[in-house]
């Protein structure tokens, strides 16, 4: 499995990702409690019949990376979704896709894969969401890619939303996919 390795241009990029997130914050939209938007507006009929959750506007991929951001440090609760009481892996996706799109994601890493359109990891860029077979079952963590090799996720161990490269010991050989919220076109 070839993972993406960071490249200048990507570095500077996420840099300027980073810093506008730092200084200009981060808004909210109105948010809508449906599990799924009408298929007509979160979903795209994909391979064999499939329909993907995808947001609706391409650029908003870089928006889920400056929230993802935005959250460092934040603590780690099981089941928590929202950044006040804290979050897990699913909850920090499902929170950051919320806010960005109006809709809500499954709280369940395994239900997010199911519902987003696979890419191989070799594919992923910025916004792509990361799977980890870190519980011996296919699924059981995510974060979200945010370039470089690097993911952002809520991991249960030192208990702080933080970011880690693909590239680690721990997580290398556990990578078990890759996903994106964006429309195949």
């Amino acid at each position: 499995m070839m993972i993406p390795r960071p490249t200048k241009r990507v570095t500077i990029t996420m840099t300027v990702i980073l810093l506008s997130a730092l200084i200009g914050g981060c808004g909210t939209r109105q948010v809508t409690t449906a599990v799924q938007a009408p298929p007509s507006q979160a979903a795209v009929h994909g391979p064999g019949s499939r329909d993907y959750f995808v947001l609706d506007n391409g650029d908003d991929a870089s928006e889920v990376v400056m929230y993802a951001l935005g959250l460092l440090g934040t603590g780690y609760t099981f089941g928590g979704r929202n950044p006040e009481a804290g979050l897990d892996c699913s909850g920090m996706v499902s929170y950051i896709v919320e806010q960005v799109s109006g809709r809500r994601l499954p709280h369940n890493a395994a239900s997010i894969a199911q519902i987003t359109r696979p890419i191989a990891v070799s594919d992923l860029q910025p916004g792509d969401l990361v799977f980890f077979n870190t519980l011996n079952r296919r699924h059981s963590h995510m974060g979200i890619y945010m370039g470089e090799g690097r993911f952002v996720h809520a991991p249960s161990s030192r208990g702080r939303v933080r970011v880690e490269s693909l590239h680690n010991n721990y997580f290398r050989p556990r990578i078990d996919g890759a996903r994106t919220l964006i429309a195949s076109n």
